[in-house]
């Protein structure tokens, strides 16, 4: 295809069951590269281009949108690892 590639991943990685080092990434891709991400270890966005940085900045002065980050790891991250541990665990 030609033209522009957008899309956004994100996703949650966890190695115990206790889900105590999990961590919640928010990659803002364009062109395949990533140009903001959003890390819960580091809690607030990091832009990697020029375009990156600019809207890393604004969206870290933005307490609503920095807040809804945040709470991702709980109402997406730990909810959906509980559900398939349980899911998992059933099975056995």
């Amino acid at each position: 295809a030609n033209g522009y590639y957008n899309s956004r991943w994100a996703k949650c990685i966890h190695s115990s069951r206790d889900l105590s080092d999990m961590v919640f990434i928010d990659n803002y891709i364009f062109n395949k590269d990533v140009v903001v991400q959003f890390n819960s270890t580091v809690g607030e966005f990091v832009g990697y281009t020029e375009l990156g940085v600019s809207s890393a900045r604004a969206w870290n002065n933005n307490p609503g949108q920095l807040q809804g980050e945040r709470a991702q790891m709980e109402s997406f991250c730990k909810h959906n690892a509980e559900i398939r541990q349980t899911a998992i665990a059933d099975k056995s």
